[in-house]
């Protein structure tokens, strides 16, 4: 597995146009909080009468691949993971359609990736590693 540093160099060499990199600040965390609302809203699991959500369920490898990466990097992921969590409920609190606009970010935030990455001239990392899709989030918030 890949260090930190060497995750980051290799997001980094498709992400050097400016514009691109101002559409990845705000689309690569709309996507993740994008992706815990699609999750969030996946019928809950029964276990010996519990309700579990999906999400906590998919956090758990995320979180893994996280950790292994460095101690810093998992607490900032978490505290972003919960926020995402956090707003998501808030959302289903005020009856928002939690799934709609879900899909609607994740839909437009895509395109928005998509057309950086035309600017920008190369290819989205995650077509050479889907890994990419968790270091996106790391990158855009360490990146000054």
């Amino acid at each position: 597995m890949k260090n930190l540093t060497q995750w980051l160099a290799a997001y980094g060499e498709s992400h050097q146009n400016p514009i691109n990199q101002k559409i990845h600040k705000v689309a690569v965390p709309g996507i993740f909080l994008s992706v815990v609302g699609l999750i969030w809203s996946l019928p809950s699991l029964e276990l010996y009468g519990l309700r579990l959500n999906w999400v906590w369920v998919a956090a758990l490898p995320v979180m893994m691949f996280y950790f292994r990466l460095s101690l810093s990097v998992f607490i900032m992921m978490l505290g972003f993971l919960l926020a995402c969590i956090a707003l998501i409920w808030s959302l289903e609190i005020m009856r928002a359609p939690v799934l709609l606009v879900s899909i609607a970010l994740f839909a437009v935030l895509w395109i928005a990736q998509f057309i950086g990455h035309k600017i920008e001239g190369k290819k989205p990392s995650f077509f050479e590693d889907i890994q990419f899709l968790l270091i996106g989030p790391i990158w855009v918030f360490r990146k000054r």
